[in-house]
């Protein structure tokens, strides 16, 4: 659902951004549940010694607004904290208002480009230090 989503905001970029959406890399996962209804997910995955990105951030369009989204990203950080990294970052699209927003209200601040994504102008790319939220 995600990327059937991200493919439609995306649009002919999708394919560049797919790249770096591979799950044989991510082994930290949050599953949301209302019930035995999975609504939401995010990841996370090592970028360097001290840092985690956050990765595959989702809630099924009907869940949204109910808070959701908030909580997998807290407890994604927390468990990244537990892991030892020291900061939190991640990349969304200018597309996804509602990530932004997200992020922002979350503490985020938005930082350059990094990696894969620098030079990109429809990525916005986001940090945060990680103090056990």
């Amino acid at each position: 659902m995600l990327d059937d989503e991200l493919r439609i905001r995306d649009g002919a970029d999708h394919p560049f951004y797919a790249q770096f959406n591979k799950l044989d890399a991510i082994r930290h996962v949050v599953v949301a549940y209302a019930g035995n209804v999975a609504v939401g997910c995010g990841a996370f995955r090592e970028y360097s010694g001290e840092t985690a990105e956050i990765k595959r951030m989702f809630v099924r369009p009907v869940f949204r607004g109910q808070g959701i989204a908030p909580l997998i990203l807290s407890d994604l950080e927390s468990w990244a904290h537990d892991q030892r990294y020291t900061e939190c970052i991640l990349e969304t699209g200018y597309n996804q208002p509602e990530a932004i927003a997200l992020y922002n209200k979350a503490g985020y601040l938005q930082i350059p480009n990094y990696g894969p994504y620098i030079d990109v102008a429809n990525s916005i790319c986001f940090a945060k230090k990680n103090s056990a939220t």
